[in-house]
This record gives C-alpha cells, structure tokens and sequence, in this order.
C-alpha cells in the first residue's frame, strides 16, 4: 500500500464531492429566484441519500466482480470492503479508498439530471425516483464500463472517468425526464433568464476545481497518468470555455459570461472519457469541438425542437459526452496510456467502434428505464407539482422557504 497514492485519492473524492454543491450553484443561479432553494436542496439531499444508499448496496450492485450485468450483492453494507487494497481495482490504496472516491461518481450523476426538470417537480417524487434512478440505471451501467467482468469493459470500451458512466447516462436521464414532465408553465409568454450570473460563475470555478479529482483521481495513483489527466483537462476546459465566447462573439457581437461558463464545462464534460487517454493537442481539438457541437445543440436545436431541458443537462452533458467518449476513440493513444488503446487516428479503427457501440447501448438503456422509472413514481406519487404551486415556486411550496428576504 502505498502512503502517497492513497493520499491523493482522498484528496481527489473531497474534490469531486465538492463538484455537487458546485453544481448546485451552477444551476441554481440559472434558475428563478422562487426556486433556487429548491435546486440546492435537491443537490445536498443527493449526497445524503447517496452516500447512503452507496455504502449499504449501491457499491456491491456496481463493482463486485464476476457478473457482466451487475456486481450482485457479496459487498452489501462493505462487508468484505476493507483497508487492504484490493488488486483488481486499485493494487496500491485501500478498498475504501476506492469505494469511497466512486461513491462521489454516484453522487453527482444523478444530480446532473435536475437540470431537465428544474422547477417543476415534487420532492418526494424527486428522492423516489432519484433513489431508484440510481439502483437500477446507474449501478448496472457502472458495472459494464468499470467492474470486473462488466460486458462493455470486456468489449474494450475506453471511459477514463465517466463520459458513458456520469455524462452520456444522466444527459439521457435528463431528456427523457424533460420529454416527460413536459415544459414549464407559460415559458412561451415569460421566457426564464438566470437571476444570478454571479452564482453560475461560481459554480463554474468550483466544478472545474473539483473536476480535478473527478478526471486526474481516476489515475487512483499519484503518478504520470494523473498529470496527463490533470493537464489535458485543464486544456481542454480552456480550449472550450475560449471557442464558445467567440463563437458568441461572432454569431451575436457580444461574448457572454454565461456563454463561456457553458463553454468551460462542455469542455470538462468531453475530455472525462478521454483524460487518461490522450495528450495535449487532441485535448484542445476535442475542446474546441465540443463547444461548437453543444452550442448548436442548445442554441439551435433546443430551440425548434421545442423540449423544455430547462439547464441544459442534455445539450451540454449528454452531446458533449457522446462527443468525448467518440473521440476517444479518435485519439486515444498507447503511449499515453499503455493500459489503454490506440484510436482511430493511430491506427485502430475498431476502437472507434466499440466506443460507439457502448455510446448506443448506454443511450437505449437508460432511455427505456429512465422512461419507466418515471411512470413507475409519477403512476404512485405524481411527479409534477400543482400548476399554482409552479408558479409560486418550489421553495415556497416544498420545503417553507425564501432564498431573498427584502427589509422594509
């Protein structure tokens, strides 16, 4: 066991828990000011329920190895999951260590989702689903890309730290929910606008902070792999959030701070499958790809479709996903990673295949359960909230509560 590695990836599962109440306020100022509360209650109330639901089952349902659907039941409540390493996953750091930094995976997947339904759903329906979202969509796919004997990890498929996993699986999650719930009350006559820009900024600097651990932890090793990691997201992030201003620039004569706050995080987005797989110059195409992809995805798209993703958890998360989990298999290179494989462009085409194969299996899966889930809860509880309650807004009708208090 080594002192250093484990270090860094305690270090690193403090960072990507930070990423949730970044995310938090990330969407939260995006929302009305009647719902701020409602948002970061959804994003904390995930990482109790998560945290939970992690330690008793969700860890076992995910990586327990043997299985190539799910992991089954042999660690519930970590029994067996231990102090010592455990070889498969992480030879120099304890077991612990592992499944407490892929519990922070599990935390942050679903909440990304809350970006489509923004505004407009219970929150008892909301922990139902969330809770069932994560048992039965989250863990299995877990198993296929990451768990020993997982039938997409057989099948070769690259994702370094969640592109399929976190990014293409809650994108998906997220349309089909928006799809579902439908749009938000008198949207065509009052069109939303972010009431704190200040807060998206925020939420931004703290989500590309903690996408640190998220993309160089997955190393699960203070080592090279981890400064490869490190620095292509870093580039990559910078290549996006600098492409999406001037994108804004040219289409409407203006950069925005919104815009290139978007930009940064598509970039983050893409580069996650891709970060412990290929070296600087693809990290910047990959960047600047990304932001010309999702930003026709949210500000062309979105718009004639007519889909109420209220935060834009498909156009950023879903699209920019699928965009970095393929170009993996574009980029990817051995001499990065000799773990890894060799993409398209040095010489093996059939890895670009089987990160579309896992990018097709990940998207029709999780559409069709995703879809039932929601039926399930909506059929039992009622997902949606009272059309007055709507437009009173979540913090006052679900949880009693006002994020701005003006003094007389």
């Amino acid at each position: 066991m080594n002192t250093g590695d484990t270090a860094w990836v305690l270090i690193c599962s403090a960072l990507v828990l930070l990423m949730t109440p970044a995310l938090a306020f990330f969407y939260g100022g995006m929302v009305r000011k009647k719902n701020i509360l409602s948002v970061l209650m959804q994003c904390f109330i995930i990482m109790c329920v998560l945290s939970i639901q992690w330690v008793l089952f969700g860890y076992s349902l995910s990586f327990h190895p043997g299985q190539g659907f799910w992991g089954g039941f042999g660690w519930l409540g970590l029994n067996g999951v231990g102090l010592e390493p455990y070889a498969d996953y992480a030879p120099t750091i304890p077991h612990q260590a592992f499944m407490i930094f892929q519990a922070m995976f599990a935390i942050i997947t679903p909440a990304l989702i809350i970006g489509a339904f923004a505004e407009r759903m219970k929150f008892s329906a909301f922990l139902v689903f969330t809770l069932l979202w994560a048992t039965f969509v989250y863990d299995p796919l877990c198993h296929w890309v990451w768990g020993i004997g997982g039938w997409l990890r057989n099948l070769g498929a690259l994702d370094f730290a969640g592109g399929t996993v976190v990014h293409i699986n809650a994108g998906i999650a997220a349309l089909v929910t928006a799809l579902v719930i439908g749009r938000r009350k008198n949207l065509d006559s009052n069109t939303p606008t972010p009431h704190n820009l200040p807060f998206v900024v925020l939420g931004t600097g703290l989500l590309w902070f903690g996408w640190f651990g998220f993309n160089a932890g997955s190393a699960l090793a203070a080592n090279g792999l981890a400064v490869n990691a490190f620095v292509v997201t870093n580039t990559a992030a910078a290549a996006a959030g600098l492409s999406w201003a001037l994108i804004e620039w040219m289409r409407n004569g203006k950069p925005t701070i919104f815009g290139t706050a978007s930009g940064a995080v598509a970039g983050l987005v893409a580069i996650t499958p891709a970060a412990g797989f290929v070296s600087v110059v693809p990290a910047i195409i990959i960047g600047i790809m990304v932001s010309i992809i999702c930003f026709i995805a949210v500000s062309v798209i979105k718009p004639k479709l007519g889909y109420d993703d209220s935060l834009d958890a498909f156009g950023v998360h879903c699209v920019g996903g699928i965009w970095g989990a393929l170009a993996t298999g574009l980029f990817a290179s051995k001499v990065v990673n000799s773990a890894g494989a060799d993409g398209l462009f040095f010489g093996n085409p059939k890895q670009f295949l089987v990160q579309l194969a896992a990018v097709l299996v990940t998207i029709v899966y999780t559409a069709i359960v995703t879809f039932v889930i929601y039926k399930l809860v909506d059929l039992i509880f009622g997902i949606r909230v009272k059309e007055n309650e709507e437009l009173i807004g979540l913090d006052l009708t679900q949880h009693r509560e006002r994020a701005y208090t003006v003094l007389e």
